[in-house]
């Protein structure tokens, strides 16, 4: 069950706190993608946030099926032979991100569950919102609709 109240992951710790986003407007995306036998897999291993400061933000996931978020550079890639390789690589376009590049970052909200940390992380943007989870051990990004203001 999720719950918003907080919980640290015993492996990864609490990581930063989302909220440290907002006002910030996102200026670039970068991502991570898995290739094995000449094919990607339909959703990133992670992906970077960079704002406006050129301070990039990192959303992954663990192997505690956690969610990570963490103050991170990105890196290389690398080629494992035959297992596969990582190809990292900026645009986002196929990530729900891709359509708020230039917005700013209105509200964060969290989803924890007791034993693993934080599973979930909502971002909301002018026109919408991009909701991250850890599902089954691996990071899912889900367009949100956009919040009504009151």
């Amino acid at each position: 069950m999720e719950s918003e109240q907080a919980s640290v992951c015993a492996l990864h710790g609490r990581g930063i706190a989302p909220q440290r986003l907002i006002g910030r407007r996102l200026v670039k995306i970068t991502a991570s993608w898995f290739w094995y036998e000449g094919v990607q897999t339909t959703a990133p291993l992670e992906v970077w946030l960079t704002d406006e400061c050129q301070q990039s933000i990192r959303i992954t996931t663990g192997s505690d099926w956690c969610l990570i978020f963490e103050a991170s550079e990105p890196h290389e890639g690398c080629d494992t032979g035959e297992f596969g390789r990582v190809e990292v690589r900026e645009g986002g376009d196929a990530t729900p991100f891709a359509g708020h590049i230039g917005e700013r970052i209105l509200a964060t909200r969290e989803g924890f569950e007791p034993f693993t940390g934080r599973i979930s992380l909502d971002l909301t943007f002018p026109t919408g919102g991009v909701r991250c989870d850890s599902w089954a051990g691996d990071l899912r990004l889900q367009h949100a609709p956009q919040v009504p203001s009151a």
